[in-house]
């Protein structure tokens, strides 16, 4: 059984094809901080330094999605489903100029699903994946 992490919708998929136009690749990161910072935010690759406590969840539109070591200690039993929706979101991230900002949505793992994750060992941290 093959369990993602996280996801995007289909809003999603088209906005990061938009802005990846604009900005060339991008990077996502949720790091539970305060402010925006519960938000993902997105980032031109490059311009955000991974750190090593950082968790790789997947790809979300072909992009790299992390989230902070201590966030994804909440999140590990839950899916996130990264969505947009209208108003301002952070001034840091990537979408702000076009009126949306991308939003978390999460529902939790069936047990079948979090023992496929657990099997699968520990979700990568900094750069590991690449």
């Amino acid at each position: 059984m093959m369990v993602e992490r996280v996801l995007a919708t289909e809003q999603t998929e088209a906005l990061v094809a938009k802005l990846s136009q604009l900005h060339g690749p991008l990077l996502f990161h949720q790091s539970g901080g305060c402010c925006d910072g519960s938000a993902p935010m997105c980032y031109p690759r490059g311009e955000f330094k991974i750190g090593q406590h950082d968790v790789y969840l997947g790809e979300i539109a072909g992009c790299p999605f992390y989230i902070s070591g201590p966030q994804f200690e909440y999140w590990q039993h839950t899916q996130l489903m990264i969505d947009v929706v209208k108003g301002r979101g952070s001034g840091f991230s990537v979408e702000a100029p076009e009126g949306v900002r991308f939003l978390t949505r999460s529902r939790v793992f069936s047990d079948a699903e979090y023992s496929a994750l657990q099997a699968a060992g520990p979700a990568l941290r900094g750069q590991q994946h690449g």
